[in-house]
């Protein structure tokens, strides 16, 4: 049997007549990272905040190593917290600036009533590569790097079973990002954690991720290994993402054209029928306007999609310009 860090089945999460989540279904398995990929606005981060528990679900199932946590109570939720930690994308905005560097990455252990905490705290500093000297000092003395390496400090200190990393490096400058990039890659091999990776970036996914889930307005619609979904993804709107994504090569970048989609991303009020991607889609027909496409495994690897175009074997339309120059 699999061991699965973290188990989630048909997540819902609304905010009133906002869908931000509608029927998510994402498993982790023990040391490995899954990257959730997606524009902004399409529900990443409300994902991870029901995974961790700061925000209780509307409907499905959150379990973290097996147990239940949907909802618990906060009495009951307590043993489970030490199970799962956040990195978040702010990291002056969650460091609590009244207090320590030693004192916020020690509270875990506080809260765990642990004895060793001085210790944890220098070991856990060291980890992350800052001296045992940061925890006498504030938050605001420390640059944007360094502050991300206490949340990940802080996040790892309790020694989780899951990470849920929401966009650790896009508030860091391009020279800094690098650097968390490898340390999260580091620890996550050296500690073994399982790691949801929420981002943006897809150089990034590309270089830390283990499997990849693309997620549109509130739905899950494409999931598969790493080089599957980079080497042959098969929604259209993975493609159009795929496309638009920089390259190292200045040749290969002024000769891509990205796929153009048409529209804004539609309301998470009023999401449209069938497949919430045919306003936007450059290949849709009668029926993704008016029939929900299901998941299913197409190809090899445990490649899903939710796609009426796309075969069983994985062939389908491929949305991607193949000749031009972009303008």
């Amino acid at each position: 049997m699999v061991d699965n860090a973290l188990e989630v089945e048909d997540l819902v999460m609304h905010f009133g007549p906002v869908r931000a989540v509608d029927g998510v279904t994402l498993r982790i398995r023990q040391g490995t990272v899954v990257a959730l990929v997606g524009e902004s606005g399409s529900g990443k981060s409300t994902v991870g905040r029901c995974i961790v528990r700061l925000l209780e679900p509307t409907g499905g199932t959150v379990r973290l190593a097996g147990a239940d946590i949907t909802h618990l109570s906060r009495r009951r939720l307590r043993p489970h917290r030490r199970d799962v930690s956040i990195v978040f994308q702010d990291p002056a905005g969650s460091l609590d600036p009244r207090l320590s560097v030693g004192d916020i990455v020690g509270e875990p252990l506080r809260l765990m009533r642990r004895k060793d905490i001085s210790t944890k705290v220098s070991e856990s500093l060291q980890r992350v590569g800052l001296r045992p000297e940061v925890a006498q000092r504030a938050p605001h003395e420390l640059s944007g790097g360094q502050r991300q390496r206490v949340s990940i400090a802080r996040a790892l200190i309790s020694e989780p079973r899951l990470l849920v990393a929401d966009e650790p490096t896009s508030a860091l400058d391009v020279s800094v990002q690098a650097a968390v990039l490898n340390l999260l890659a580091d620890l996550q091999r050296d500690l073994g954690f399982a790691c949801l990776f929420i981002t943006h970036d897809l150089s990034a996914v590309e270089y830390l991720a283990d499997e990849v889930a693309v997620m549109y307005l509130g739905q899950l619609v494409e999931q598969g290994p790493r080089a599957r979904i980079f080497g042959h993804p098969a929604h259209p709107y993975t493609q159009a993402l795929l496309s638009a994504a920089p390259v190292p090569d200045p040749a290969e970048q002024r000769a891509r054209r990205p796929v153009l989609l048409g529209d804004d991303l539609p309301s998470a009020i009023d999401p449209p029928p069938g497949c919430r991607f045919h306003t936007r889609c450059p290949v849709a027909v009668d029926t993704c306007r008016t029939v929900v496409p299901e998941r299913r495994t197409i190809g090899e690897g445990g490649h899903q999609v939710a796609c009426h175009l796309v075969k069983d074997d994985g062939t389908g339309p491929d949305v991607r310009p193949t000749e031009g120059v972009a303008q």
